[in-house]
């Protein structure tokens, strides 16, 4: 079981070894499952709501770090379509969490030329946070030093669903040939076309799973998975996950040269 583990779960602190350089190779894009947000709040004997807060502190200073590191696009798990499951309680105050984080942090955003985009099903959301969202995304569009997508009420399934019934819908008008319905298709009918699939997942909290994130998008990204809670995340922990990338060798289904003789 300790190889296993090891195989799928890396260290949560960077060593020398996982140091990046100047030409180490980098993400251009991050992926996060921001998970561990209730068990730290539970370790504490604090109410759940105050682990999210905490977590959003930490989402405010992920932005900057992203920045400086020379990420192009950050795409952060805030709300699952799972996670309306949870006790209304939960739900609400996340839900006023997002509308406040979103009111205090769009002239921030706006100013370093963050452009912010949402996916998810937002009929399920409030009208006042739909509302907000559209103004944010309208707002930051022509910004162009890191693109933010935050998934609410997002699941990955939904998002491949919805884009099959798009193009079955335009199949059954006559405005597409169901033969033209190839993995191009596909994509475009989905939830941001133009966003690039993530070169680099993190999730925290100590789980191993991709619990219903971006199914389609990470179909060749690379995993990375630590024990440490979400609110506890620093920059220390993004370069351990940055070093840690900078040493794999993605293949995309080739082989290294050479390696077909070894």
């Amino acid at each position: 079981m300790s190889n296993v583990r090891r195989l799928y779960r890396e260290p949560a602190i960077a060593s020398h070894e996982g140091a990046t350089t100047a030409d180490s190779p980098k993400p251009k894009h991050v992926a996060i499952v921001m998970d561990g947000n209730g068990r730290w709040a539970a370790g504490r004997r604090l109410p759940r709501h105050v682990g999210h807060r905490a977590g959003y502190r930490v989402v405010r200073n992920l932005v900057r770090l992203a920045i400086e590191r020379d990420i192009r696009h950050l795409t952060l798990f805030a709300f699952s379509s799972e996670n309306w499951k949870r006790p209304e309680i939960e739900v609400s105050a996340l839900m006023k969490l997002f509308l406040q984080a979103l009111r205090r942090e769009v002239n921030d955003l706006d100013d370093n030329g963050v452009k912010l985009d949402f996916l998810g099903a937002r009929e399920r959301l409030s009208a006042p946070l739909r509302k907000l969202m559209e103004e944010t995304e309208t707002r930051t569009a022509g910004n162009d030093r890191l693109r933010l997508h935050v998934a609410v009420s997002f699941g990955g399934r939904w998002d491949i669903v919805s884009a099959a019934r798009r193009l079955s819908e335009a199949a059954a008008a006559g405005r597409m040939d169901p033969a033209s319905v190839d993995e191009a298709a596909l994509r475009r009918a989905m939830s941001l076309p133009d966003m690039p699939d993530p070169d680099l997942l993190i999730r925290t909290g100590g789980e191993c799973r991709i619990s219903n994130f971006l199914l389609w998008n990470l179909a060749y990204t690379e995993l990375y998975f630590t024990d440490v809670l979400w609110p506890d995340f620093d920059a220390a922990q993004l370069d351990a996950a940055l070093g840690i990338f900078s040493r794999r060798h993605r293949r995309f289904g080739t082989v290294t040269a050479g390696a077909e003789h070894a």
